[in-house]
């Protein structure tokens, strides 16, 4: 009965987990040390590019039109969010938890996310075609240094990584 027990609760954990992340990943940093100034760092970035480019008024309207979606999927997405995190509370004082309610709401938001990031790409894609080719190029190199970036950034965590599994099975291995 224990164990039983024990693995809803794990499941409901991480079908919460798997909802919130996948929202949370749609949101701008919240918090902690560095957080602010990645996503200082992102917008920074964005600004720049968008003085590379030297749009025309067509252009202009598109790339705000394609700003404005993506801050409102941002914020669409931390709705959802602080919704499911209600519903979360709120079912987690009931005795007995309701795991196809858990789930459902969890497809729900997987729903709105796939469907907030693409209204967002749509719409970033709208821009890029309207860009000629010195402007995609421009676009393009942008990327491939971000991209580049964050290459580093995962192979820094990869060694922290094998560097913090290392230290943490030496003691193990030396009992």
């Amino acid at each position: 009965m224990y164990k039983k027990t024990t693995r809803i609760l794990a499941i409901a954990a991480a079908s919460f987990a798997l909802a919130t992340g996948a929202v949370h990943a749609q949101m701008p940093p919240q918090g902690g040390p560095g957080m602010h100034q990645m996503h200082g760092d992102f917008m920074m970035g964005v600004k720049k590019l968008h003085d590379k480019l030297n749009l025309n008024a067509d252009q202009e309207k598109q790339w705000q039109a394609a700003l404005d979606t993506m801050k409102q999927g941002r914020e669409q997405a931390r709705k959802s969010h602080e919704e499911m995190k209600q519903q979360l509370d709120s079912m987690m004082k009931q005795p007995i938890l309701d795991m196809n309610a858990l789930h459902a709401a969890h497809q729900k938001i997987e729903q709105e996310r796939a469907q907030l990031h693409e209204q967002t790409a749509q719409a970033w894609l709208t821009f890029y075609n309207g860009l000629n080719d010195q402007q995609k190029t421009t676009v393009s190199t942008a990327f491939k240094e971000h991209f580049a970036k964050m290459e580093q950034r995962h192979e820094k965590m990869r060694e922290h990584w094998q560097q913090h599994r290392g230290a943490a099975s030496a003691p193990a291995a030396a009992q």
